[in-house]
């Protein structure tokens, strides 16, 4: 399987992964878009999930959704091909509820043909937008000349707007890096072709593929592409707090903010964002268990990451998707960042042999530390 940084903006806690440094914006800048237009589909709030191969299947995506706060949620990046040819493929990434719209689903490829037909498909199955991806950086899908392989071919990729584009009525956008690499900047020209060829709207993942994940995002080329088109621009990059999601809005102007990374490793980041900006906080934590330092928006207390936790795993189970145990042990890791004895935790849970055996170790977990964290009361 696909690591889902091959897709996101990189992986939490990578061995070795360089922090990247904070972005602030002053409180009274608390500006951010309060919806976003795609065509004839409306995303609100101004926040989109970005698609990330292993991670945003149906179960995340309506996971998030129930969270709150994320206007737009996006498939896994799937193979226009693939799911042409194999019913299977088409059931396993292409499958989603009523109760997701609106929903975007993100392709890949490198034949026009296909693309369209893979399009129209998409229509056909009821998403309200098809996504075209340039920005994976895998080798095995570069080498395929997809994702961020067709950077340095800009012909083609006026040729596959095109098609689509004829292809189908609903909203068709992309999600591209600035270039292949420092000396071969496209993000201007690429974005002024999107628009030209008739696209909804732009996101720019703003790196290049030769930096993959490592290194900063370079906000200041999303709004180049901001000052160049017409159409929405959605940045995405290093967006890891409500305060960064303020800040490339008011640093480059885009329309909306994609997040990756941080969705599995903070879900309540959409309905934290939404918090900051209205400054309604309080939907998380309890009065008492607030501090007097209190942040504009709720942190997750321990007895909220526990209900998080045991939700989506139940919601795996539930959905019987092949490989759930696998899947709840990847995300493990991200889920109990930050808890208290996360790792004897994460132990017991690699350890175990069925998905209810981890959710059994789940609770126990958690049920033993909330026992411990109560006073008793003396009679």
């Amino acid at each position: 399987m696909q690591k889902f940084w091959d897709n996101a903006d990189a992986a939490v806690g990578r061995t070795g992964e360089t922090p990247f440094p904070t972005r602030l914006v002053p409180t009274q800048a608390r500006v951010f878009p309060a919806a976003l237009k795609i065509g004839s589909v409306t995303i609100s709030p101004a926040t989109v999930l970005a698609p990330m191969s292993g991670v945003t299947d149906t179960v995340f995506r309506r996971f998030i959704k129930n969270l709150g706060g994320c206007g737009l949620i996006m498939t896994e990046f799937t193979s226009a091909d693939g799911v042409l040819r194999d019913q299977r493929v088409r059931g396993r990434y292409l499958h989603f509820y009523e109760d997701e719209h609106p929903v975007s689903a993100q392709l890949f490829g490198s034949s026009p043909s296909v693309l369209a037909d893979a399009a129209r498909l998409v229509e056909d199955l009821g998403f309200d937008v098809v996504d075209l991806n340039l920005g994976c950086p895998a080798k095995k899908v570069v080498k395929c000349n997809g994702g961020s392989g067709l950077l340095r071919d800009l012909p083609l990729i006026r040729q596959i707007f095109e098609a689509v584009r004829t292809a189908v009525k609903i909203p068709f956008t992309v999600k591209f890096r600035a270039g292949w690499t420092d000396d071969e900047i496209v993000c201007v020209e690429l974005a002024r072709m999107a628009e030209t060829c008739g696209l909804g709207a732009v996101a720019l993942h703003a790196r290049t593929r030769e930096q993959g994940y490592s290194g900063n995002a370079r906000w200041e080329w999303i709004a180049s592409v901001k000052q160049a088109v017409k159409i929405p621009v959605i940045g995405n990059g290093d967006i890891r707090s409500p305060e960064d999601a303020c800040a490339i809005v008011a640093q480059t102007g885009c329309d909306a903010v994609m997040i990756g990374r941080m969705a599995p490793a903070n879900p309540w980041i959409f309905r934290q964002i939404e918090q900051y900006v209205s400054g309604a906080s309080g939907a998380l934590a309890r009065p008492a268990e607030r501090s007097s330092a209190e942040k504009l928006y709720d942190e997750p207390t321990e007895a909220d990451r526990y209900q998080m936790i045991r939700t989506y795993f139940q919601m795996l189970l539930e959905e019987g998707m092949p490989g759930a145990e696998g899947k709840m042990k990847q995300f493990a890791s991200w889920f109990t960042h930050g808890v208290p004895g996360g790792a004897a935790l994460r132990k017991a849970i690699y350890e175990a042999r069925s998905g209810a055996e981890i959710l059994g170790r789940v609770e126990v977990f958690f049920e033993a530390r909330m026992a411990a964290s109560t006073p008793v009361i003396s009679t």
